[in-house]
């Protein structure tokens, strides 16, 4: 696939601004998400973990190795980041929704349910709904009409949502087949766009 070329020439490019910047944290965040958009988890990881070694302030921003944290099932320390990260970022639904996946994980959807962070002010519209979703406030169908009025972005993010909603409660069908719209259909220039593809070949579903 074309996107996957140019993650390999993105991948050298940043192979060599580390090689001239070795004490550079940027360096290895750019790298170790080009790592995690190639499926390359554990390298990922390893990049996000020099980043903080680099500089320790940078820690409540690896949102990242929150994500990566999740698909290498290393749960634990996945909810300990997203929380950490909201110290800094309260009010953004997509941490507090990754805490409740890593949390489900863990110990079960009612548990995850239960310990929902509170959010109130995040500016997108579809992660309002998104919220209320996760809390048990609205039905997927508002999810869906929700991204519907919000574009291709809103389409995107509802289904990617959904989908992760549906794997940690165990129902995977609908957990496949929202995943899969959210890579196939509604294809976004964001990190999430390439965390969806991530998902879907990692539990073959291609």
């Amino acid at each position: 696939m074309f996107f996957i070329n140019s993650l390999q020439g993105e991948l050298e490019e940043w192979n060599h601004t580390i090689n001239r910047q070795r004490n550079n944290p940027h360096g290895y965040i750019r790298r170790g998400m080009i790592y995690f958009k190639l499926g390359k988890i554990q390298e990922s990881i390893t990049d996000f973990d020099t980043a903080e070694k680099l500089d320790n302030r940078i820690t409540p921003y690896l949102w990242q190795r929150g994500l990566s944290y999740y698909y290498a099932e290393r749960f634990s320390e996945g909810a300990k980041q997203f929380e950490v990260d909201l110290t800094v970022n309260s009010q953004d639904v997509e941490e507090t929704v990754w805490r409740y996946l890593c949390m489900a994980r863990l110990s079960g959807v009612m548990e995850a349910g239960n310990s929902l962070l509170p959010v109130k002010n995040d500016s997108r519209k579809i992660m309002g709904v998104i919220y209320d979703f996760f809390a048990g406030n609205c039905s997927k169908d508002d999810v869906l009409n929700g991204g519907k009025l919000a574009g291709l972005k809103g389409k995107f993010y509802s289904h990617l949502y959904l989908g992760l909603y549906y794997e940690v409660d165990n129902n995977l069908d609908l957990a496949r087949e929202y995943i899969l719209k959210a890579a196939d259909e509604y294809k976004i220039d964001d990190y999430m766009w390439y965390l969806a593809v991530v998902h879907k070949n990692l539990r073959g579903w291609n």
